[in-house]
């Protein structure tokens, strides 16, 4: 039994410490609580000669004392792990980015360039790394104990989480909710690579077309050149009324809305925006973009997203 886990970045060492504090302080209330308990037992147990006359005035400054110091311990570990969440949601904007889907009872990972691995992710050591998670079908739960993170996957929406490798080597992939009878076989691994290595191992699994490149073929395939043109600066446009907005530069750009509301153009927004277009209509637009849920797969939906992310360094017209 290995009794001390590899903390295989820097982040899992930040939780392995919010632990240990949390632990600690926790035996610490535990020991005072059943000491005092004991101490009592003990000392007033029957056959005991001591006094038990008047009873001492009782006084509201140490339960307020002992209230207070208890109230600011457990504060302090919740604003450190409420800390430690935000950092672990909020990826460096050029971090490398690796989509995985979860499926009955597999997990798929695919590459920018391409590259497509089933229950192994191979990347770089000392490179902020970034998943795009969803499922194909029920809730998964993406769990490598060595990076300790572990966050849900769900059907019909995009979750993200990133960290940075420190330590090269193969470290357990898991799916740690219930997701149907092969569940124990929905396991995987995490390869972390010297960086020269992994660009050996890109090149060795060219996959010959890149995510965005396969997505703009969808997306012409699908029909979506019809409105939005065949390099998404727009199309179908009459005197009166802009029938579908320009796409160059959308991603990661303020998008304002029917409703007066004003969203980030970002992989969740562009995910809503395909497959149910009537929960999030731009401003100044008819509501005319039909529903492709049911349509696109999930991994059709990837190769898509990323063709309109390639748009972002085009400005629009």
């Amino acid at each position: 039994m290995n009794l001390w886990l590899t903390a295989a970045t820097h982040n899992a060492t930040q939780v392995d410490y919010l632990i240990f504090a949390l632990v600690l302080i926790s035996c610490a209330v535990l020991a005072l609580v059943f000491g005092l308990m004991l101490l009592y037992m003990f000392k007033y147990r029957a056959g005991s000669d001591i006094d038990r006359g008047t009873l001492p005035r009782k006084t509201w400054r140490l339960e307020a004392a002992w209230t207070a110091a208890t109230l600011v311990a457990f504060f302090g570990l919740f604003v450190w792990g409420a800390k430690l969440y935000l950092l672990l949601f909020q990826p460096p904007a050029d971090a490398l980015q690796i989509h995985v889907i979860g499926k009955q009872f597999m997990w798929k990972a695919e590459h920018d360039g391409g590259q497509r691995e089933i229950n192994a992710i191979h990347l770089p050591v000392g490179l902020d790394v970034q998943l795009v998670m969803t499922s194909e079908d029920v809730i998964h739960d993406f769990s490598v104990p060595a990076f300790r993170i572990k966050h849900d996957v769900l059907p019909g929406r995009y979750e993200a989480l990133w960290f940075r490798v420190d330590i090269p080597g193969t470290y357990h992939l898991f799916c740690t909710q219930f997701c149907g009878v092969d569940h124990a076989n929905m396991v995987g691994e995490i390869v972390a690579m010297p960086k020269a290595d992994y660009q050996k191992w890109l090149a060795r699994s060219d996959a010959g077309e890149t995510l965005a490149a396969a997505g703009k073929t969808l997306f012409m395939r699908y029909g979506c050149s019809g409105c939005h043109g065949g390099d998404g600066a727009g199309a179908n446009q009459s005197q009166s009324t802009v029938r579908a907005p320009s796409l160059a530069g959308l991603y990661g750009s303020p998008v304002t809305l029917a409703d007066g509301r004003v969203v980030k153009a970002d992989d969740r927004y562009l995910r809503d925006c395909i497959l149910t277009p009537a929960r999030q209509r731009v401003a100044s637009y008819l509501p005319v973009m039909p529903s492709f849920a049911g349509e696109i797969s999930e991994e059709e939906l990837l190769k898509i997203i990323a063709y309109l992310k390639s748009l972002s360094q085009q400005e629009p017209s």
